[in-house]
Formats: structure tokens, C-alpha cells, sequence
């Protein structure tokens, strides 16, 4: 797919469905690619669900060559290459329900994306996410920058990597805060595609994100679902507590529907842990089945 700026950005589907249900747009995290969503996708499909997926700017296919990095705003440049994908995957499929899943990073992008792209779907689930802390968001920020300048744009942010992910294995006494699964860290860690570490640029850009999320600039529409989805043991959901401040934002916005489930001894990559991933496919299938085209104008 070529994007609004020329940048070839790699899109993987799965649409081998006799008669579509809907479509599902899969946002990914950070550190890894679509392709990771091969098993939910099949899943999905066999429910009667189109899957589409793009590898974000800096991951996977899309800069394979420069993981971690690319030029210019990664995030707000990443929620316009979502809502181009949504835009081609709508039209090519007409008059179905669109949802967007996004997952971690992914997640965070879609909090952006429901605000000014939320016209273009009929449901959000937003999956190991929190609402983030402002100081600690404006902490990263400058650390970030000050990389960027020492460093260059382009170089890992080792620290700030650190400071964001460091405490996360620390709470678990097998020091892995992903996922309960040894078998799914073993792949994970083993995994190229994985195993970077992002750019200064990446973390500058995303801690910009994040400080415009909760702004009252722009809401999500009142009448878009959203599905909160998350283990109860994730870090990056503040162990359940962020999931709540995001829901509590949510419902001050004036979102009508907003959902919460909590994923007892989950922990961050439940679609990858054999013991939680069952609850966690039923939870979006359950909500996926709920939605309905919520307007004429989201059909084009």
C-alpha cells in the first residue's frame, strides 16, 4: 500500500471467507509485526471475519532494513496509514461492520485513531492499554528528544527503552512480563523482527502522541463501542488500575458503550498464552457480533 507521502507500507490479509460477517483491522505493538496475528486472524475468519493488517513504520516488512526507525512523525504518520488501510478495506467490503483491534502500541494508536479516524469504523477494542501517566509521558518526551539530539534520530533509545520496560519483568519471578507462556517469550525473543530496540526518533514521537490523547480538542464519536480488553496481571495496564482511568475517560468523553474485561492471570500478550487465549478471542468475537454499520457515511 503507498500512503499519503509516497512510503510503501506492507499490508497483510487474510481474507479466505465464503460469506463475510465483517472486517477487522489489526493494529500491532510495538517490537513486533502483523504477521504475528496469523493465529487470531484464522480465528477470526473461521467466524466469518475479513482480517487486514499493516506492519507499522519502523516495523516488520514496511522498514525491515531500519527496524525501529523511520522519518518524520512515526505515530501521527502510523494512524494515517491505518486510516488509509480502513478506508481501501471499507470499500472493498461495503455495507459490513469495520472494527479495529489494536494491541499495545497498537492500542495507543487507536486511542488516536477513534479520535480523528473514528468515522471510518463501527468498533474499536483497545487491548493491553491503560491511560498513561502525563508526567511520566512528558518525562519520556524529553528524554527521547535529548537522544535525538546527542545521538541522532536514528539511534535506539537504550534508556528510555529502559526506563519505559525495565520494572515490567520485575514483577513477575520469572522476569517475563509478556506473556505466562514460556513457550510464546522463547519465540518472541528468538524473533528478529522482535529483537530491536526502537529509535530516539520512535519514542519522541510517540510520547508526543500520547500527551494529545486526553485532550477535549477531539473525542471519540459518542456512539462508537469500544471493548477495553486486557490481562488483569499486565503492567502496561497498570495491573488493571490504567484500564479503569481509560474506561473512566472514555465515559467522562460521552462514549455511550464502553466495555471492560479484565483477563484473571493474564498478562500482557494474552492472545499468546495457551491458558488465557480462549477467553480472549471469545471476548472480541463477543463484542465483534454486537456491532452494526453505525452510519451511511462510514459504508463509503
Amino acid at each position: 500500500m503507498i500512503s499519503f507521502d509516497g512510503k510503501d507500507i506492507a499490508v497483510h490479509a487474510w481474507e479466505e471467507v465464503g460469506r463475510p460477517r465483517g472486517v477487522v483491522q489489526i493494529a500491532h505493538g510495538m517490537n513486533e509485526y502483523a504477521a504475528r496475528y496469523e493465529g487470531f486472524a484464522r480465528r477470526l475468519n473461521a467466524h466469518g471475519y475479513v482480517v487486514v493488517a499493516e506492519d507499522h513504520r519502523g516495523h516488520g516488512d514496511t522498514d525491515a532494513a531500519t527496524l525501529g526507525y523511520a522519518p518524520g512523525d512515526m505515530f501521527a504518520d502510523t494512524v494515517c496509514d491505518m486510516a488509509l488501510l480502513a478506508q481501501t478495506y471499507r470499500g472493498k467490503y461495503p455495507g459490513l461492520p469495520y472494527a479495529l483491534f489494536g494491541f499495545s502500541y497498537g492500542s495507543f494508536l487507536t486511542q488516536a485513531f477513534v479520535r480523528r479516524f473514528g468515522y471510518l469504523i463501527d468498533g474499536a477494542v483497545v487491548a493491553g492499554s491503560s491511560r498513561q501517566n502525563a508526567l511520566a509521558v512528558a518525562a519520556g518526551r524529553l528524554v527521547a528528544n535529548v537522544g535525538g539530539l546527542l545521538r541522532g534520530k536514528d539511534a535506539p533509545a537504550r534508556l528510555v527503552n529502559k526506563i519505559v520496560f525495565g520494572g515490567f519483568g520485575k514483577k513477575f519471578a520469572d522476569g517475563e512480563w509478556l506473556s505466562g507462556d514460556a513457550e510464546n517469550n522463547a519465540r518472541y525473543h528468538a524473533d528478529p523482527y522482535c529483537k530491536f530496540v526502537c529509535s530516539n526518533n520512535f519514542f519522541a514521537s510517540f510520547f508526543r502522541g500520547l500527551a494529545g490523547l486526553y485532550k477535549k480538542d477531539a473525542c471519540p464519536p459518542p456512539d462508537l463501542p469500544i471493548l477495553l480488553l486486557s490481562g488483569k496481571s499486565d503492567p502496561v495496564g497498570d495491573m488493571g488500575a490504567g484500564v479503569l482511568r481509560l474506561e473512566k475517560y472514555y465515559r467522562g468523553a460521552g462514549v455511550q458503550e464502553v466495555t471492560v474485561h479484565l483477563i484473571e492471570g493474564s498478562r500482557h500478550e494474552f492472545l499468546n498464552e495457551r491458558a488465557h487465549a480462549e477467553e480472549g478471542v471469545a471476548a472480541v468475537l463477543g463484542f465483534l457480533e454486537r456491532l452494526s454499520v453505525r452510519t451511511p457515511a462510514a459504508q463509503n
